[in-house]
């Protein structure tokens, strides 16, 4: 089976894929966080940063494009194709209000026409310039039959890989997968499918051992070696030791490249609020953690756990 680690915003920037790759690694190909091009500029400074060759030259990066419109797409496109990127994703499953509100993301999905021509515009550029365009997507926008009619425009494009989340936009990330719908697709599609969605355990991934391909992403930071888990076939113990070089090359990483404590910590600590997880008997130290403001508390709250 092959893994693709899914992109979090704020979350698996290049320092995080760099740790991961290099402490555990087992991963096919990592899916940077989203851009959302417009006319007035495709690629930001920061995009460039975290896209640019040689932050990510150990690890299978695909770009992930965020819009609702073929101009904006192309023109980031032909940026990320300049970089050396022959292989980018379009964003059609991102379930946040402020997102779906302007059209994009799972918002799109509700709107066929535009919808069809964003694809028309994607898959004409694709064709000509020799790149392969993935889609992460879900059912729908409001009703998971929304996904019959979507499938069918899907299957009219050239689509290297269909990931798909099998819930709607309104379901967010709560209740169960819908997976009547994902096996609707390996029936159906004509473009091959991944699974992604609330894989968290290895009996999780096991279940879908008749898939050739998953992408985990909220399992991998609840518990890093998950990989290693499910290919693992006696009693397995976490290795605690690998766990914190991964988390000191991470924290010595975002100290070089960010300016301040505070920059620093918050992005740490978001990475605790799955971490946690890891020490279901420590609530104390974690609540320290979480409280800190500044390198020496972080440091000694992190001295409990050692």
């Amino acid at each position: 089976m092959r893994f693709y680690f899914a992109p979090l915003e704020g979350i698996t920037r290049y320092i995080f894929r760099n740790a991961y790759e290099k402490n555990y690694g087992g991963i096919d190909k990592y899916f940077a966080p989203f851009i959302s091009p417009t006319h007035n500029c495709f690629l930001t400074p920061k995009n460039i940063r975290e896209l640019c060759p040689e932050h990510n030259d150990k690890i299978n990066l695909i770009p992930q494009i965020l819009t609702n419109n073929p101009v904006a797409f192309v023109g980031a496109a032909n940026e990320l194709k300049a970089m050396g990127y022959d292989e980018i994703n379009l964003n059609l499953g991102c379930p946040s209000g402020t997102v779906c509100a302007k059209r994009k993301g799972a918002g799109l999905l509700s709107e066929w026409y535009e919808l069809e021509k964003l694809l028309d515009g994607i898959y004409e550029w694709a064709g000509k310039n020799n790149t392969i365009i993935s889609i992460k997507t879900r059912l729908g926008r409001f009703e998971p039959d929304e996904f019959y009619d979507i499938l069918e425009i899907y299957n009219k494009y050239p689509i290297s890989e269909l990931i798909i989340h099998p819930r709607v936009e309104k379901d967010y990330y709560k209740g169960e997968p819908r997976l009547e719908y994902f096996e609707y697709a390996v029936k159906n599609s004509v473009n091959p499918v991944v699974y992604n969605g609330n894989l968290f355990e290895a009996e999780d991934i096991k279940k879908r051992n008749n898939d050739t391909c998953v992408m985990l992403g909220r399992g991998l930071l609840y518990n890093p070696e998950l990989i290693e888990q499910y290919n693992y076939e006696s009693d397995y113990d976490f290795d605690f030791k690998r766990f914190w070089n991964f988390h000191d090359e991470i924290y010595h990483d975002y100290q070089e490249i960010m300016g301040g404590d505070k920059n620093v910590l918050f992005h740490m600590k978001e990475l605790w609020t799955y971490w946690r997880s890891l020490y279901p008997d420590s609530d104390r130290d974690i609540k320290h953690i979480l409280k800190s403001k500044n390198y020496g508390e972080y440091e000694a709250a992190l001295r409990n756990l050692k």
